[in-house]
């Protein structure tokens, strides 16, 4: 089930691709070769659907004109597949932290003086 699942997933995201790549064949850049151009896939990554998460690799598309902080940059997000989450790895407590940005670890900073930052709300 969740093969065939994964395989209309792929199909979707690959017919959008093609589409948004036939829209912007008229784009050249100045050596006269396509500017849009498909590069490989992403990582692959687990969407979670109906049936439960499907292993997907998104195909990549490069604007080979602009830099990649560029606000004119063409890009391409297929509508189907949910954007990337970026994963920051947390500190199981942050009292240590604090603790050593403040001074307090150091014994630089006395806990009950006012000179100390304050913790964070």
């Amino acid at each position: 089930m969740r093969n065939g699942a994964r395989t209309l997933l792929v199909q979707a995201v690959e017919a959008e691709v093609a589409d948004f790549l036939g829209k912007h064949t008229d784009l050249k850049t100045a050596d006269g070769h396509q500017r849009i151009v498909r590069y490989g896939h992403l990582p692959e990554r687990e969407v979670m659907t109906g049936i439960g998460p499907v292993v997907v690799r998104q195909p990549r598309v490069r604007d080979r004109e602009a830099g990649a902080t560029d606000p004119a940059r063409i890009r391409v997000s297929p509508s189907i597949l949910p954007p990337y989450k970026v994963r920051i790895a947390l500190h199981p407590s942050p009292q240590p932290i604090f603790n050593a940005v403040s001074g307090k670890s150091s014994g630089k900073c006395d806990v009950n003086a006012d000179s100390c930052p304050s913790r964070p709300s």
